[in-house]
């Protein structure tokens, strides 16, 4: 991808700040991004990007019309009100609160610090922020006017209210990537941290970002450069801009919204001129540390007199949150085993008349504490499909396991099965038996379980799972070696909200299809 992306039809680009040959853009002892010593200036607006401003208006939009419509909605189911529109009209005064419990929560805020945001991460906040502005709208109405918000029409409200902030400030996103097209992305590093980062953009387009270009560590020589770019191809072409001193120049263009830094490609002085550089302008920042990628957002900010320090939560699991994990595994999976009784009855059915063999398929994969068990799954393969496995390797996208463009061995029905994860379906018993749980780390086969070691068996600190980072992320587009980093982040983050989040974003994962093998 060598050309920005196409910008939308409402967008205007504000003029680029013009270079100061005495201010920031001059190049002094500190660095080719310091700034003259009492000659440092802001270049920031004094308001947030267009972007940016378009898309907290798009939230706010979203979140007013949602509170509205589910206050409707709660009046007229619950009866006691001759005009539904009257809670509505009551609240038309009270929604700068709303709006403004929101901002402390920071649900405007948010998605300018993160990439990877959808509307089921708000959750959390959307209903404390709805909680707390639901009690105040409350005494609003029994202090402030003859009438009263009963019980039942606040139940109603909530019910209504969080799915459907969820899914207008997921549409109001979708809205804004629409009309103002990706964030272009700059990317800092030339090494294979950089070509990891924009391998996993280009296969996640919901994130709404597009690489434009890579710069290389200053002072690296071409030779080290064409060594780094050659030992990391990547699916998509992004162009070598430059090095980290023409940082500034690019952003003062005015062409780059978004700058990652690669840690692992930088200096820390690097790492530190750019960061600011970016702040100056008006650009958001990322970084990417590095070796702490495997421990994922248990990672939390500290510092010890303004040196700042990474805390890492302790892999261990108490009983209380095991026996949580175990109960919701129990409650939530009774419930999916009666609803998809009857696919798995169809599928047992439909299995012998498209191919001779059983039904189900049956095999041996390491557990929690590598202790074995039996996995079970509706069979997609033709008979005989392990013994083929060795002949196929030489086949394989990745070295490490099976992975196959047009395996061969999948039936026509197994691949239908397998592409909605119906064949999935049987590791229900596999949950109520407690040998798997309904989130959790990849459950690996042995031979495959061989290849992992040292630190990253902490992945079997916790019960193996039917869905789980890999499958929600991408499945067999992630490379094993990722693929064991995210199940041991998965160990080290496990939250019940966590869980729940995965549940959820597994079904639409399962809809886009992608990784199914």
């Amino acid at each position: 991808m060598s050309s920005p992306p196409r910008q939308g039809g409402g967008r205007q680009q504000a003029p680029p700040p013009k270079a100061d040959p005495a201010g920031v853009d001059s190049a002094t002892e500190g660095g080719p991004l310091a700034a003259p010593k009492g000659q440092r200036r802001s270049v920031i607006s004094p308001y947030w990007r267009h972007r940016d401003r378009v898309s907290r208006r798009a939230l706010v939009v979203a979140d007013v019309v949602g509170i509205l419509v589910a206050l409707f909605g709660a009046a007229a189911v619950a009866g006691f009100r001759t005009d539904a529109w009257q809670l509505v009209l009551l609240a038309l005064p009270t929604l700068p609160v709303w709006l403004l419990v929101f901002k402390v929560y920071g649900l405007y805020d948010r998605d300018v610090r993160r990439i990877s945001h959808t509307g089921i991460d708000d959750l959390p906040w959307l209903f404390h922020g709805l909680l707390v502005s639901g009690l105040l709208f409350w005494a609003y109405l029994k202090w402030g006017s003859d009438t009263r918000l009963l019980f039942a029409e606040a139940a109603w409200f909530m019910a209504f209210c969080l799915p459907l902030l969820v899914l207008l400030r997921s549409a109001a996103r979708r809205f804004v990537l629409g009309m103002e097209g990706a964030e272009r992305v700059l990317i800092a590093g030339a090494g294979a941290t950089s070509a990891l980062v924009v391998r996993k953009i280009a296969q996640h387009p919901e994130y709404g970002l597009a690489p434009v270009g890579r710069l290389a560590p200053a002072g690296a020589t071409a030779a080290e450069l064409g060594r780094a770019l050659d030992g990391t191809p990547t699916s998509v072409h992004v162009p070598l801009l430059g090095s980290a001193a023409d940082l500034q120049r690019l952003v003062a263009e005015g062409s780059i919204d978004r700058v990652i830094l690669c840690r692992a490609d930088l200096t820390p002085t690097e790492v530190s001129q750019m960061a600011d550089a970016c702040h100056r302008y008006g650009v958001k920042v990322g970084i990417v540390p590095g070796a702490s990628d495997a421990y994922g957002p248990s990672i939390e900010l500290d510092s010890v007199e303004g040196v700042t320090v990474l805390g890492v939560n302790p892999p261990v699991l108490g009983r209380t949150s095991r026996w949580l994990k175990r109960a919701f595994d129990l409650a939530f999976t009774s419930a999916a085993f009666l609803l998809s009784a009857p696919l798995i009855l169809i599928a047992a059915i439909a299995i012998p008349l498209d191919s001779r063999g059983p039904i189900f398929y049956r095999q041996a994969r390491i557990g929690r504490g590598g202790r074995p068990f039996t996995v079970y799954k509706l069979r997609t393969m033709t008979p005989g499909a392990e013994g083929q496995r060795q002949s196929l390797m030489a086949e394989s996208t990745d070295p490490n396991w099976l992975q196959l463009e047009d395996d061969p061995r999948v039936t026509g029905l197994g691949r239908f099965l397998r592409r909605t994860s119906i064949d999935e379906l049987p590791q229900l018993w596999n949950v109520l038996k407690g040998e798997m749980s309904l989130v959790g780390p990849r459950p690996l086969p042995a031979e495959e379980d061989a290849l992992v070691d040292g630190w990253a068996r902490g992945r079997l600190d916790l019960t193996p799972g039917i869905t789980g980072l890999w499958q929600v992320l991408g499945r067999t587009s992630i490379p094993f070696e990722e693929m064991v980093k995210l199940d041991y982040a998965y160990v080290t983050n496990w939250s019940l909200w966590m869980d729940l989040r995965l549940i959820l974003r597994t079904l639409p994962a399962v809809l886009r299809r992608r990784g199914a093998n």
